[in-house]
């Protein structure tokens, strides 16, 4: 299974456009090759470089269908969203994506997606740690897809 967006390449640098210096907005994601038995997919994107314990996640999203292989760009900030699935909270407690904002220099965004044998059984609003439970002993492959950004304004101190 391959995981690739429009928006960038893998190892680059994410555009503005989806960051908090830009429109914040969701991009676009593409995947093929997913398993046959594949019932839903979900997906995290998390940054590890963040300076937390355990990194910050940035977009929670489940529960999508089997025949889906592309999110939108721009997707909405809400609970269920018609025809694409559930999200979840992102670490600022808020549900949908939140762009890249890292505090200082370069930090590295792991989208990860991961292919299902079930749908799992959670409302809306659930965190990355609820979904990691429920997708437990589910799980029929993963993909990911990792980009980069820094600050316009920590790269020009």
């Amino acid at each position: 299974m391959e995981l690739k967006s429009s928006a960038y390449e893998a190892g680059s640098a994410i555009p503005i456009r989806y960051t908090c210096d830009g429109d914040d907005i969701s991009p676009a994601m593409v995947w093929e090759d997913a398993p046959a038995r594949t019932k839903s997919f979900a997906l995290v994107l998390h940054d590890p470089d963040a300076p937390r314990r355990g990194g910050f996640t940035h977009w929670v999203i489940y529960n999508m269908d089997a025949r889906m292989n592309q999110l939108v760009e721009n997707i909405p900030r809400q609970g269920n969203v018609a025809r694409v699935g559930m999200q979840g909270k992102n670490d600022a407690g808020q549900i949908g994506y939140m762009g890249p904002c890292p505090p200082s220099g370069t930090h590295r965004y792991v989208a990860t997606l991961f292919a299902l044998d079930t749908t799992l059984h959670l409302k809306p609003g659930a965190r990355q740690k609820e979904v990691e439970t429920a997708m437990r002993g589910h799980i029929l492959e993963t993909a990911t897809l990792i980009g980069t950004y820094a600050r316009i304004a920590a790269t020009h101190r």
